[in-house]
């Protein structure tokens, strides 16, 4: 898909969330709402979901898609990186990704963001995978932290 179809997708996709997320404060909710539109909206996304920090340990959030690992491996994998150096990761390949923690051998390619509290500490990360290689560019990057706004 290029770039301005991409990108009109996600506005869309934002006020469609935008629209739904008005009926309740909790965050449970509102990221099982986000994960369900984003799974089913994006044919490319294969796992969307959230992973929570817990007493230092990364536990599985509101998800769709296949089995996800219930408690990811502190300090490996993508998500933890996202943490450790507080930014988005796009990874093209993951098993080209140091540590990667493969949950389901289907993964190919994986953006994974960083999510912020309104004191702006990270509380955990989003996370999809898709089935492709180099699904996921700037474009994704940019959509997914805009929608992920909408969480604080």
């Amino acid at each position: 898909m290029d770039k301005t179809k991409k990108q009109a997708r996600y506005n869309r996709l934002f006020k469609q969330l935008q629209e739904l997320l008005t009926t309740t404060e909790d965050l449970t909710a509102r990221m099982s709402t986000i994960s369900a539109v984003l799974y089913h909206k994006i044919d490319y996304f294969f796992w969307t979901g959230f992973y929570i920090l817990r007493e230092g340990e990364l536990i599985v959030g509101p998800y769709q898609g296949p089995l996800a690992c219930q408690v990811l491996k502190k300090g490996t994998g993508v998500c933890w990186a996202s943490i450790n150096q507080k930014k988005s990761i796009i990874v093209e390949d993951v098993e080209k990704f140091p540590g990667h923690i493969a949950c389901d051998s289907r993964s190919k390619s994986e953006i994974v963001i960083p999510i912020y509290n309104k004191e702006g500490s990270i509380y955990g990360v989003m996370d999809v995978d898709s089935k492709d290689l180099y699904s996921f560019d700037d474009t994704d990057r940019y959509g997914l932290e805009k929608i992920l706004e909408l969480l604080t």
